[in-house]
């Protein structure tokens, strides 16, 4: 039998608003526990919700980014049920008539181009949390999260592959940091989802019978979590018995799912309109006025990459899938004057690895954009060849200077003078007999063990190309 896997994402993208979405009081994160809930947000009784109309805006705006709807009138609705967190006994969201309705947005996986569903983007308002560590085996309740404003983005069951679903999600955590309206934080909740996973045979139009893996927050994750369920669900239905529609639950630490609880259906909340708030009503002009603050979009802007800078599709995915990445790539290139492909290197392989082991954003770079031009430029020049550059680099992060001040101070100025080279080459000949015999008997991989031993011996300053010039004429007079 072949099978052939379904999924669907609900991705929460927390909203980047400085209050909650029906209260005034803060989003901040970090504080202590149960000191940022108001009466509102605990539902107390006689409190009255009102809209965070940011929140609208930011909502709005996704929807225009992905070519969606935006609803005229949306209506929020009460969804009901009882767990810890969510002290109300209902979570306020939106059901029949959401405020974004049918977008779409286009990913690449092993260099194929597919388009994925998006079904809506509601606004609702994100629960509590429960804690279950150092409380002597009790679980506390944190309500600070309660009323945190939340777009939930649900797609079309248009995935066919944890790959797939990987690439939606990383797009849609691009898009929002693009649009300002979450952090994307992942580690602090700011971004996560739900998957959706179901198993047919392969040509069966008919879904199969779905399980939802509940609160992923990192896409390696989520694709664990992702193969380990599409592996549950054909041993499940091998073995000829059924998969049973449940919510599930991904253990990172055991890297298994398992049962939390049967899957509800939406009669299970019993929706209603909720008698608080009036209808959300959106008129033309509004949207009209935020179409023109949307920013430059991350596949126009890899696009713009590929034929203003000469860059491959690669590296120009790299640079844009972080607006902040792409916006230090741009400043380098304009401030060093040196070709687009020397900076993305830089940008995209050191920068990044440095960023990376540090477990920095681009945003805290210890090099800033001045230095690293100031650095490329002495490489275009020629007073310093590559490698020397990742040696300069490195001290301008440690916070040594900038780039000309390290390489006065440590002496690291590219050798050019063709005689000084030319001594260099001189003595590693007359040391070496045999590698010359072997060069000279014609085996041309021996090139490379001169070059080296030059280099060694110019402490890495000799010019290379100078070096592999000038090697050349002296191998060919002996």
């Amino acid at each position: 039998m072949t099978w052939e896997v379904v999924i669907g994402l609900e991705i929460h993208a927390q909203l980047a608003t400085k209050s909650k979405i029906f209260s005034g009081a803060t989003t901040a994160y970090g504080a202590e526990p149960n000191t940022q809930a108001c009466a509102v947000d605990l539902g107390m009784p006689g409190v009255l919700p009102v809209i965070n109309s940011e929140a609208v805006r930011m909502a709005a705006k996704f929807g225009l980014a992905i070519g969606a709807e935006v609803a005229q009138r949306s209506v929020f609705a009460r969804k009901n049920y009882f767990y810890p967190d969510l002290p109300k006994g209902y979570q306020i969201s939106q059901f029949e008539l959401p405020v974004v309705n049918q977008g779409q947005i286009q990913v690449e996986v092993d260099g194929k181009e597919k388009i994925i569903g998006i079904t809506r983007a509601h606004l609702e308002e994100d629960a509590g949390k429960s804690l279950h560590g150092d409380l002597q085996g009790l679980t506390g309740v944190d309500l600070n999260r309660a009323g945190t404003p939340l777009l939930e983005i649900v797609s079309e069951p248009d995935m066919r592959s944890p790959k797939e679903a990987i690439a939606y999600m990383k797009k849609i955590h691009s898009l929002v940091r693009y649009l300002e309206i979450c952090d994307g934080n992942m580690q602090e909740g700011s971004f996560r989802c739900d998957a959706n996973i179901s198993i047919r045979s392969k040509g069966e139009q008919e879904l199969g019978t779905r399980t939802e893996l509940k609160n992923l927050n990192s896409f390696r994750f989520v694709e664990r979590a992702l193969n380990l369920e599409i592996e549950r669900q054909i041993d499940v239905l091998e073995s000829g018995k059924k998969v049973i529609q449940e919510t599930r639950l991904y253990d990172s630490d055991k890297n298994e799912t398992r049962s939390m609880r049967s899957k509800e259906e939406a009669n299970d909340y019993r929706y209603f309109h909720d008698p608080d708030l009036l209808p959300l009503i959106i008129e033309p002009e509004f949207l009209e006025q935020l179409t023109t603050t949307l920013p430059e979009l991350p596949d126009v802007k890899t696009q713009r990459f590929i034929n203003q800078y000469n860059l491959s599709p690669y590296d120009a995915n790299s640079l844009t899938n972080n607006r902040e990445i792409a916006d230090y790539f741009e400043q380098v290139v304009e401030k060093s004057g040196s070709e687009a492909k020397l900076c993305a290197n830089w940008v995209t392989g050191d920068l990044s690895a440095f960023l990376n082991k540090n477990n920095l954003d681009i945003t805290e770079s210890k090099v800033n954009t001045e230095q690293l031009a100031g650095m490329l430029k002495r490489v275009t020049d020629n007073t310093i060849s590559g490698k020397i550059a990742k040696q300069v680099f490195s001290a301008m992060w440690n916070g040594e200077g900038d780039a000309d001040a390290v390489i006065d101070k440590q002496g690291l100025k590219q050798v050019t003078d063709s005689g000084a080279i030319e001594k260099i080459i001189a003595e590693v000949i007359s040391r070496s007999p045999k590698q010359v015999e072997e060069y000279q008997a014609g085996k041309e991989k021996v090139f490379g063990f001169f070059v080296g031993q030059v280099m060694k011996a110019s402490k890495g300053k000799a010019n290379p190309k100078q070096v592999n010039e000038l090697l050349k004429k002296q191998l060919l007079m002996l």
